[in-house]
């Protein structure tokens, strides 16, 4: 497995050594300082063929070191926006590290967004879950929330229950296309999380498709003008700061690791992981006063 030295700064990836670590090296060793005596939860949010799913898949595949798909993922992600959603159910996905256990993070993949308010994952159910409210395995309905008496509704949720960093996923080279009705819910959901203290970032994927010259070599990704435009409109349509979108290309096409990908992956998780460790410290902190 072709490991990576992740010493550069952030976000010059032209200045990031791109060589085979040693043996020894263990991109999992990032996340060793994570605070808490639980998972870290990132919750996942974007439109209906994204790249969600394929976003934990890709994960997977950099720290496993061969092509995983765990998480199952429609055919139409490769289009940039899908017809239908393949995800139905709130679903829990553990990470391991290699073959020495598990990631201190999860990742919960969750029903697309969709104009019009009887389609797509209901914008209370994004809210009850940001609160810890929804159990793993729920099946989503479009047409109403979920109700207190579900046995899989939580009524006692607890910081390891609730989510620690909101994830949007959006398509680098559709951004312009996503529909108002969208990102209104996406907008929703966004300012609940900020009054909630918890932290959100942009995953921008399928750079290499809003961009020819980041097609041909991924080290080209943050001197891209086209790259640049489309985090700035991203930015100003959801309204997450530029640092804290992050730009990379989901395992599609490859059937073996590549270091580009790799590198992008990790960066955008090292910035997650960081993130989502400061709001637990800071729970953690108000809680005890």
């Amino acid at each position: 497995m072709n490991l990576l030295k992740l010493f550069f700064p952030i976000p010059n990836l032209s200045n990031l050594n791109l060589e085979p670590s040693p043996p020894s090296s263990d991109p999992g060793k990032l996340f060793l300082n994570v605070c808490c005596d639980y998972l870290i939860i990132f919750l996942l949010m974007g439109p209906i063929g994204t790249g969600k799913s394929t976003f934990i898949n890709s994960i997977r595949t950099t720290f496993q070191g061969y092509n995983c798909a765990s998480a199952p993922s429609s055919s139409e992600i490769a289009d940039g926006l899908g017809k239908d959603s393949y995800t139905l159910q709130l679903r829990s996905h553990k990470l391991r590290n290699g073959k020495d256990g598990f990631l201190p993070f999860v990742m919960i993949d969750t029903m697309g967004v969709e104009a019009g308010d009887s389609n797509g994952i209901h914008t209370d159910d994004i809210v009850s879950t940001l609160q810890g409210r929804i159990k793993d395995g729920y099946d989503f309905n479009p047409s109403a929330a979920i109700r207190e008496k579900d046995p899989r509704y939580n009524h006692n949720p607890t910081m390891k229950d609730k989510i620690h960093c909101l994830v949007f996923v959006l398509p680098a080279d559709k951004i312009s296309m996503v529909d108002d009705d969208i990102l209104k819910k996406m907008k929703t959901v966004r300012k609940r999380a900020r009054d909630a203290g918890i932290p959100q970032v942009v995953i921008m994927t399928m750079v290499d498709k809003a961009c020819p010259l980041v097609k041909d070599d991924l080290k080209k990704i943050y001197t891209s003008k086209k790259i640049k435009k489309k985090m700035e409109e991203c930015s100003t349509k959801v309204g997450v700061p530029m640092n804290y979108i992050f730009p990379i290309k989901c395992y599609s096409e490859e059937v073996e690791p590549q270091v580009e990908i790799d590198a992008l992956i990790l960066m955008a998780l090292t910035n997650m992981v960081n993130f989502a460790n400061d709001y637990v410290e800071d729970q953690s902190e108000e809680e005890e006063e």
